[in-house]
């Protein structure tokens, strides 16, 4: 293994990259405050949580956001699917897992090309059972939803029991305020058509099922954990525009939060602490593979939420950003690998 000094230096390095607040939206109060919680780097206590999971273990995720939920609960946002790509990708390399994505049945196509394209072929979980067993192909299992609070209930009891997951990943999901609205990081109500998956999170929690979480706003699973901090410095945290009385901050909790500037930046950070400690450049997220996944993005529809067009931005930082950060994660753990 590699020197531990050596990976404590890396992570941090890791953590403060992926948190330089260049969108101005508070995310450094937030990491802080999550850092203080943590008591050690964010992007090292997931690496070292998803590093954890069992040999062929079970891991449930979930990503996807439906964007202007108010027009049309077809259009997703393109931040969150490729990070959460890049981990399972990450997962399936290192642990041989079974990754189970969840998201709503309306960007289940989106969603599966991304990971599809980062390498992962889309099976049924029986598929994906045999696959572990012969480690013949490296799989990704795709399931819908449901968009109503009782539904969501009762599919995250029979998920958990059913599945018996070791750990579960959420990227950049839409959590639920203190009174059960779901909002934009506008302050708008946006939570007609959406999965109520943070139910299942929920329900993981108090069954003490290891949860990780990655948010960059305060509206995402996760959050919960910061609420107080969400509602101080996050625009919108304390009072929304919708007129339900509370702010966009998700009530949902977590094990580790792992804030970033974008949360898919979060995720290539993940995956690269992640590399320096299996010492495998494989699992890295790399410049290469998110240039694609970006053109991916874009080919099945997913938006651009901060500008409001489909294009190759992510939250309104352009191209060229996303991959130079995924090129200084690999930098900074070049001396690991």
């Amino acid at each position: 293994m590699t020197n531990s000094a050596l990976i404590l230096r890396l992570d941090n390095r890791l953590d403060h990259l992926v948190n330089i607040d260049i969108g101005e939206r508070g995310v450094e109060h937030l990491f802080e405050a999550a850092r203080a919680l943590q008591g050690e780097s964010l992007v090292g206590a997931a690496a070292d949580a998803l590093l954890a999971v069992p040999e062929g273990g079970m891991v449930v995720m979930t990503t996807g956001s439906v964007s202007r939920a108010w027009i049309t609960p077809e259009l997703g946002e393109n931040d969150g699917p490729s990070g959460a790509a890049a981990i399972a990708r990450a997962l399936v390399l290192a642990r041989n897992a079974t990754c189970v994505m969840l998201c709503e049945e309306t960007l289940l196509p989106a969603i599966r090309n991304t990971c599809q394209a980062a390498g992962l072929f889309p099976v049924t979980l029986e598929q994906a059972t045999v696959a572990k067993t012969d480690k013949s192909l490296a799989t990704i299992v795709m399931l819908p939803f449901a968009t109503e609070d009782e539904s969501g209930q009762e599919q995250a009891k029979a998920l958990l029991s059913n599945l018996k997951p070791d750990l579960l990943f959420s990227t950049e999901r839409v959590g639920r305020n203190e009174l059960g609205v779901y909002h934009s990081m506008r302050g708008i109500d946006y939570g007609m058509g959406r999965a109520r998956v943070d139910a299942l999170f929920d329900l993981a929690m108090k069954r003490g099922v290891p949860v990780i979480a990655v948010g960059d706003g305060g509206n995402e699973i996760g959050m919960g954990r910061v609420a107080d901090h969400v509602k101080t410095h996050v625009p919108y945290g304390d009072v929304c525009q919708c007129g339900c009385g509370g702010g966009i901050g998700a009530v949902t909790g977590c094990d580790v939060l792992v804030t970033a500037a974008c949360s898919n930046w979060g995720c290539t950070a993940i995956a690269a602490a992640m590399a320096a400690r299996a010492g495998d450049e494989k699992l890295l997220h790399t410049p290469e593979r998110e240039a694609l996944l970006l053109d991916t993005m874009v080919a099945n529809g997913l938006i651009n939420s901060t500008h409001g067009i489909v294009d190759d931005s992510v939250d309104g930082f352009p191209r060229q950003s996303h991959i130079a950060v995924t090129e200084l994660c690999r930098t900074i753990v070049s001396r690991a690998l």
